[in-house]
């Protein structure tokens, strides 16, 4: 369901990320188990900060972006779209606390994102996973991506994934 532009599943509330958000963002992006298989890996609070400037931003500009994930009121992580720094698109993320994981929490909210950026207008969208993780790997597959590529990456074989909705991939 659709609201102005936040999204509500069975369980979890999806906000788009606003300067309110620092804090919980600062901490989850400094956190290894959520943030260590992200592109860039953990981040210090100035990266933080500077990327959620361009989250910000981008919200504005294209009217889809990162949200934030609420399950109870509780900060449990983050998903959305951002502008892939490797010029492949729109691309979809998804972080979660450690503690937070398992419960199918990240699919729930990559796929509500995914649908949400569709809706928006948005024909074609990618997310990247290292190969070695799995865990990202089912849920990109559980929410209908297919891997379209496959590219070295620091010594690691990156996958990219694609979901195309209302016309030919692009």
């Amino acid at each position: 369901m659709l609201t102005a532009r936040s999204v509500r599943t069975g369980r979890l509330m999806l906000q788009p990320v606003t300067w309110r958000d620092m804090e919980d963002m600062t901490s989850l992006k400094a956190d290894g188990g959520a943030f260590g298989q992200m592109l860039g890996g953990v981040c210090t609070r100035q990266q933080a900060e500077r990327e959620m400037a361009d989250d910000i931003a981008f919200w504005a500009c294209h009217r889809v972006g990162i949200f934030t994930i609420r399950e109870n009121g509780t900060f449990v992580g983050m998903t959305g779209i951002h502008d892939r720094p490797d010029g492949r698109g729109f691309g979809l993320r998804f972080a979660l606390y450690p503690w937070a994981s398992g419960r199918g929490i990240a699919r729930e909210a990559a796929n509500a994102a995914l649908n949400f950026t569709h809706d928006a207008g948005v024909k074609r969208i990618v997310a990247v996973s290292k190969e070695s993780n799995l865990a990202s790997r089912t849920i990109l597959g559980g929410i209908g991506m297919h891997v379209y590529e496959i590219f070295p990456r620091g010594g690691q074989t990156m996958l990219v994934y694609e979901s195309v909705r209302g016309g030919e991939r692009i």
